[in-house]
């Protein structure tokens, strides 16, 4: 269900400061009758597609591989980016990357995490458990141990531990939506920490394990470890959409009608269910665009344009 088709990270050249292509990125970008066309375009280079890898700018920190918890003998580890020249403490934005629970890296993130933090933002991607070496619902205690390590650790990294934002990607959505929808500033830890955030960012992100497309995908099954007829309530209690209350942080959600992992039905759901509950909900559906579609440049700068607005109305620079 969840898989990796292209890597969702920013074009080099707008790291670079170089100037972009003369179009107005607050437009949804023309998209693709259907996933052959768009095959094609990709095949051909008439999609764009935004560099993988590059060196780290050199105005930007980098603490790499920091380990923030060990169970069961294993290093789980994260990087944290910022400006060499920032001045005082910044907004947090963390990102979980995706690949089915299964597979992904969190160097997958490294455009993003250098594009925000030129922008004056503390950054940071994490490790979790995949599912070859644990199921459902350690990835998700990962996800809200990295949280609470880089709160109790704020001070060592320029970081303003009051406003933190979760962002993940496919499967990476679905934890982000989980650790977000799941905590709550009274979930405290032995020092006192929450693992609760101010902001969501969902890219395409299953939010209800329970329907149809779910429970058959493979990916699922071997994150829960059981099939859904043999532990119904495990899917239920792995799925965002039942922990949707109006308290919960405001979510922005990206999503393409040409996804053939994650129906865009989901994302529907899910807006529609945030609205229900008066809990604040930005949806952007991207006609003809499919999952990871923000691999495309015109589209992770359309995505990038609003993230922008949203970080700056919810967890805002100083």
């Amino acid at each position: 269900m969840i898989r990796n088709i292209f890597i969702p990270i920013f074009a080099l050249t707008l790291l670079l400061g170089c100037k972009a292509k003369q179009y107005d990125v607050s437009i949804p970008p023309k998209g693709y009758s259907n996933n052959t066309t768009l095959k094609i375009a990709y095949a051909t280079g008439a999609l764009k597609i935004i560099e993988t890898d590059f060196p780290i700018p050199e105005d930007i920190k980098e603490y790499k591989d920091v380990v923030y918890k060990t169970v069961d003998s294993i290093q789980l580890k994260l990087d944290i980016y910022h400006s060499k020249d920032i001045k005082k403490d910044a907004p947090l934005i963390i990102f979980i990357h995706g690949g089915a629970w299964k597979k992904g890296n969190k160097h997958d993130y490294l455009v993003y995490l250098a594009s925000f933090a030129k922008k004056g933002y503390v950054t940071a991607t994490i490790q979790y458990r995949l599912t070859d070496l644990a199921k459902y619902p350690a990835q998700l205690h990962d996800v809200e141990d990295a949280v609470r390590w880089l709160k109790f650790n704020a001070a060592d990294y320029h970081i303003d531990a009051s406003k933190v934002a979760l962002v993940g990607g496919s499967a990476g959505g679905h934890l982000a939506m989980m650790g977000a929808y799941s905590n709550t500033p009274e979930d405290v830890d032995a020092n006192g920490i929450s693992a609760n955030v101010q902001a969501l960012v969902n890219f395409y992100g299953p939010s209800n394990l329970t329907d149809e497309t779910a429970i058959n995908a493979s990916s699922v099954q071997y994150l829960i470890g059981k099939s859904f007829e043999e532990a119904p309530e495990l899917y239920k209690n792995a799925s965002p959409l039942f922990l949707i209350s109006k308290n919960v942080p405001p979510t922005l959600t990206f999503q393409g009608t040409l996804d053939e992992l994650v129906p865009y039905e989901q994302s529907d759901i899910l807006h529609a269910t945030l609205q229900k509950a008066e809990a604040i909900s930005y949806y952007h559906k991207l006609k003809g665009w499919p999952h990871t579609m923000d691999a495309s440049v015109k589209v992770n700068a359309y995505c990038q344009y609003y993230m922008d607005e949203f970080f700056q109305k919810y967890i805002p620079l100083n």
